[in-house]
């Protein structure tokens, strides 16, 4: 930005309202871009900051800081409130919805410009004029920087709003203003500074609430005198907080915007313009928030520590920081302490903190207070393991001694000898070791039971059968606890100082999580910056930047392995495609959820130009994938394609997936096109590739791509047909033994299909047909390539939106699923000109759009990465994105991503668990009611109880059995009243009815409404693995796992979206 004395002297204009911005690269805007009111307010005029700007603003002060931007004063008049007019008769009911939602933005504005004012006229004006000053002059112009500035925007959009509601029955127009408002660079530089200031701001506001009591009691009387007593606080984070609210806003109008309405692709873009300013903020304020927490924790650090001057290098990112409570349990896993830890993990160490809070409690109240720190210990994070509960000893190094951190730093002789440490709740391992060897003891009576000769009511077969199933349920129950035990406790093993022999000792802190969501983000957090300081990862990306010195921020995908797609090295085979298909895997332990790759088995495909196909099949249930299957086939595989089970897509209840008969049920499967015309389908469960249907495709033609819609199984072919096969009830999802239904797309081969919710998309060189998605009837044909020679090679979608590549060139277009416009255009090629100099033919040969960022594979190797919008909006390329230094030594033949949903149970807290499956599993198979158990009676203190427990599971009574009662008692009465259940029984019946179907926990109705947490992956595939930053083909100085010209998959982790 330009200092205001290079403005020069202007004069006043008045008649028009706008800004006028001039920045270094001398760019001028004073358009109205829509703002347009009918009746300019005479008085209103525009001033100059930087010459005598009291004698010319009406409300100004001749503090304002020099920014560029020339200021109106709009706050000697008001502009008329925007009124909707009376409801007009015979509108449809998405009309009525749509006024309704105009109201709310209208409301929710007047609402937003009051408080801003309110900012301005009960705060900053009479410190301003207040003498003495209880702040002074430039404090407070630091602490309401901008406030002006946002308010003249947001007075402006008001005045632009009225016109539109004056005339909504008539136009029903409101996007286009969004776009025309909030798109000028001008609204993100003005909110930008208020959003980076913020901290600052309320970091003033608490030292002189601590230092100057005037100024506390000013605070106090202005939130008293206020009729909703909202704090200065609550006043000054509204502008943080608004366009999140006006993206819910359109959200809802978009939903009630039928297609063809002139009005859907401006609320699009509207969307996108908004979701994207929004992001930017966002950014920023984590950014600042970050600055401002490492800066607090290096105030706590002597000047001199190596710490501090860790902390001051700049090179430390803050990842993540919480409020921890550390607990310290003794050698028999009694709590002896517990205290509050500020726990800081830095992209390469961890620190901990003492909190020390200082001040009056009543400041709190008016602006969050920010403790004081004082550092407890801080380790490379290389040395941090977490240790689960239930992880024997082999887990560690054997000659460490591992001790107790703080209150238990003696370590007992036994406990040396034996080389343990009791974690927490004590010996829960111990017992289901117990239980599973008293489990054996029981088979084996049971074995006895069934010798003997007599018929016993209580002794035999069903009884000791009965007996087994309920020792199993005691040991899902134990199985239970360890892993709740584990859902809120962090524990770290940490290593400390050598002992006098010189022998390292490493010791265990605990520290008990506010949610087991926080615990999974540390867990998740603490592995991703392990592999984030690995020397291919250091850096991973560029972000090509003039300076080209911005780091790529922690949130990127971090390469977490390379390994070769093939386990045969005879043949070079390449490769053709690659799915996910997610299996989730219930005895993965909760660390193991929260660091693996996305649960299930990666399916590759490829094979030999004139010779076979080959698939191999990888398991992902660990850090680094495992081949477990591979078979091959008669041909080359081309496409490959993964169908959900459909239940599973519509409804995703585990109840629907255990009741329904598994026999007749619809499994995910795998369908795999082959250059010979075979269409493959195999059920993908698990490893056991069962070939449910083969067909051979009409010619038989080449199968260049497969696409799954509700309706069809679509098969793309070399000679330019569409093959459709209906799907069908069953095991067997599509019919493929009929003659499939096929259309003729266009003369050559049909290169990429896209199945849309109402539309399936195929393409046929340069152009693109439309097809109904039930009928498969053409609806409309669009050209994408103004070349003929060119065709269209992918096409992926994100919200209204779908993005091309292309056979030739390095630009990919962007079009409307609705109107089929084209958009927006970007050349790859400048991305990585700084990465591969002289290099200018260059060519786009994947896409992919995966949690808003368009991934684009080329054929020199390297992989870009673009931002785009997530929401229903235009997914437009909005920033300059990065480049990864990881790529292929020759073209990315694919990008794919492997996602799936942690399971619901690890999100519980035990509140939720000891409250929630009880009530509806306490029920089994129909049999009478038992009385949902006692907060005492939980099933985990049964073990400790000295009188032993009922062994019972299914059987409420053995009355019904044959046979008389084996007991020294007489028999009771039999008025039913003799076979009163033992407070132990009531939890017999709390775990899974069926004893053959584990049901680790079911998600009870208080779960349905919360969000799902996806473990993704982006997966490359190519030629070789090379390092764009060093010599080709060294993977962290050392030897690359294959040759340059071995397929290879190179593995990408993003962090877990929290």
């Amino acid at each position: 930005m330009l200092p205001s004395s290079s403005w020069g002297k202007r004069k006043p204009r008045t008649r028009r309202l706008g800004w006028v911005r001039g920045d270094a690269r001398g760019s001028m805007w004073a358009r109205q871009e829509g703002l347009h009111h009918p009746h300019p307010h005479p008085h209103a005029i525009i001033r100059c900051p930087s010459s005598s700007s009291s004698s010319v603003s009406c409300s100004g002060d001749s503090e304002e800081e020099d920014m560029g931007l020339l200021e109106v004063g709009v706050t000697d008049f008001k502009p008329p409130a925007p009124e909707l007019g009376p409801m007009p008769d015979g509108l449809s009911p998405q009309q009525v919805v749509r006024r309704h939602i105009l109201g709310s933005i209208v409301q929710s504005e007047g609402s937003y410009v009051e408080s801003l004012k309110r900012i301005l006229q009960d705060y900053r004006n009479p410190l301003m004029e207040m003498e003495p000053k209880a702040l002074s002059v430039r404090k407070c112009q630091v602490v309401f920087f901008r406030v002006k500035e946002i308010l003249h925007c947001h007075s402006m959009f008001q005045i632009a709003l009225s016109s539109r509601v004056a005339e909504w029955d008539s136009t029903e127009k409101i996007g286009d203003l969004f776009v025309a408002s909030f798109s000028k660079s001008m609204v993100l530089d003005v909110y930008s500074d208020y959003v980076n200031n913020f901290t600052n701001a309320m970091s003033i506001i608490k030292k002189a609430c601590l230092t100057k009591p005037a100024f506390l009691e000013f605070l106090k009387r202005r939130q008293v005198c206020s009729a909703d007593r909202v704090t200065l606080y609550g006043l000054m984070v509204k502008p943080v907080q608004r366009f999140p609210q006006f993206i819910l806003l359109l959200q809802d109008m978009l939903k009630n915007t039928p297609r063809g309405h002139p009005d859907r692709l401006s609320l699009q873009l509207a969307l996108t313009e908004l979701e994207t300013l929004a992001e930017k903020l966002n950014e920023q304020k984590r950014l600042a928030d970050q600055v401002a927490e490492i800066q607090q924790l290096t105030k706590s650090v002597s000047d001199r520590s190596s710490l501090n001057k860790l902390l001051t290098s700049g090179q430390r990112q803050l990842l993540l920081c919480e409020t921890l409570t550390e607990t310290v349990y003794g050698d028999r896993g009694q709590l002896i302490k517990s205290k509050e830890r500020r726990v800081f993990l830095l992209n390469d160490m961890l620190v901990c903190a003492n909190i020390n809070f200082k001040g009056q409690l009543e400041i709190s109240s008016l602006v969050p207070l920010g403790p004081k720190y004082v550092v407890k210990w801080n380790t490379a994070l290389p040395q941090v393991q977490v240790v689960e509960v239930g992880q024997d000893g082999g887990a560690y190094d054997k000659d460490n001694l591992l001790i107790q951190h703080a209150g238990a730093k003696k370590a007992t002789a036994a406990g040396q000898a034996q080389n343990k440490v009791y974690l927490g709740p004590p010996r829960l391992f111990q017992e289901l070791q117990d239980l599973q060897k008293d489990l054996a003891v029981v088979e084996q009576i049971t074995l006895l039971v069934s010798t003997l000769h007599g018929t016993y009511q209580n002794l035999n077969m069903t009884v000791a059968q009965d007996w087994c199933l309920a020792l199993q349920r005691l040991m899902r129950v134990k199985e239970e606890e360890i892993h709740s035990a584990n859902k809120c406790r962090l524990r770290l093993l940490l290593p400390g100082k050598p002992d006098k022999s010189g022998r390292p000792i490493s010791f265990m802190v605990v520290f008990i999580t506010p949610n087991p969501l926080s615990k999974i983000s540390w867990v998740n957090r603490l592995h991703l910056a392990k592999i984030g300081l690995r020397e291919e990862n250091q850096p991973g990306w560029l972000c090509p930047d003039e300076d080209r010195k911005s780091k790529a921020p922690f949130w990127c995908p971090i390469l977490a392995c390379c390994v070769p797609a093939f386990s045969s090295r005879a043949l070079s085979l390449q490769l053709g495609g690659l799915v996910h298909s997610p299996v989730n895997c219930p005895l993965l332990g909760f660390s193991a959820v929260s660091t693996s790759l996305p649960q299930g088995y990666l399916w590759v495909g490829g094979g030999q130009e004139g010779a076979g196909g080959q698939v191999e099949i990888f398991s992902l249930n660990r850090p680094s994938p495992r081949t477990v299957k591979s078979f091959p086939l008669a041909a080359p595989v081309l496409c490959i394609e993964y169908i959900p089970d459909p239940e599973e897509e519509a409804e995703g209840t585990e109840e629907s997936r255990v009741a329904a008969d598994p026999s007749a049920a619809a499994h995910p499967t795998v369908c795999l096109g082959l250059q010979d015309g075979s269409i493959l389908l195999y059920g993908s469960v698990d490893t056991g590739t069962q070939c449910l249907a083969t067909c051979k495709s009409p010619g038989p033609q080449p199968v260049l791509c497969l696409r799954h819609s509700p309706f069809y199984l679509l098969a793309g072919l070399q000679d330019g047909t569409l093959a459709a096969y209906p799907r069908t009830s069953g095991g067997v999802p599509w019919d493929l033994e009929s003659p499939p239904m096929c259309l003729t797309v266009g003369p050559g081969p049909i290169r990429t299909l896209l199945s849309l919710e109402d539309a399936a998309w195929a393409s046929c060189g340069p152009r693109v047909t439309v097809l109904d998605a039930t009928t498969l009837q053409t609806q409309q044909s669009f050209e994408a390539h103004q070349d003929e020679a060119v065709s269209v090679t992918h096409m992926v979608k994100a919200g209204s939106g779908v993005w091309m590549a292309f056979s030739s060139g390095s630009s990919i277009r962007l079009f409307h699923t609705e109107t089929l416009e084209h958009l927006q255009e970007i050349n790859i090629a400048t991305r990585t000109t700084f990465l591969l100099p002289g290099q200018k033919h260059l060519c786009v040969t994947s896409l992919l759009i995966c949690q808003g960022l368009l991934w684009v594979g080329t054929d020199q190797g390297v992989i870009v990465l673009l931002p785009v919008p997530r929401l229903e909006g235009i997914p437009k390329i909005t920033g300059k994105g990065m480049v990864s230094l990881n790529g292929h030594c020759g073209p990315v033949a694919f990008l794919a991503v492997a996602m799936s949903i942690l399971a619901p149970d690890i999100l519980r807290s035990d509140q939720e668990e000891t409250e929630g499956p009880q009530a509806e599993e306490d029920k089994p198979d129909g049999q009478s009611h038992e009385p949902v158990p006692a907060p005492d009676s939980h099933p985990g203190r049964e073990l400790t109880r000295k009188k032993g427990i009922l062994l019972q599971y299914r059987l409420r009574s053995t009355a019904h059995l044959p046979g008389p009662l084996l007991s020294v008692r007489e028999p009771a009465p039999t008025d039913g009243s003799a076979l009163e259940h033992s407070e132990e029984d009531g939890s017999i019946y709390e775990m899974a009815d069926d004893p053959d179907v584990w049901v680790r926990s079911r998600p009870c109705a208080r779960d349905a409404h919360r969000k799902e947490i996806c473990s993704v992956a982006i997966i490359s595939g190519g030629q070789g693995y090379r390092h764009f930053g060093n010599a080709p083909g060294g993977l962290s100085g050392r030897p690359a796992p294959c040759s340059e010209t071995d397929s290879t998959l190179l593995i990408w982790q993003v962090p877990l979206a929290l």
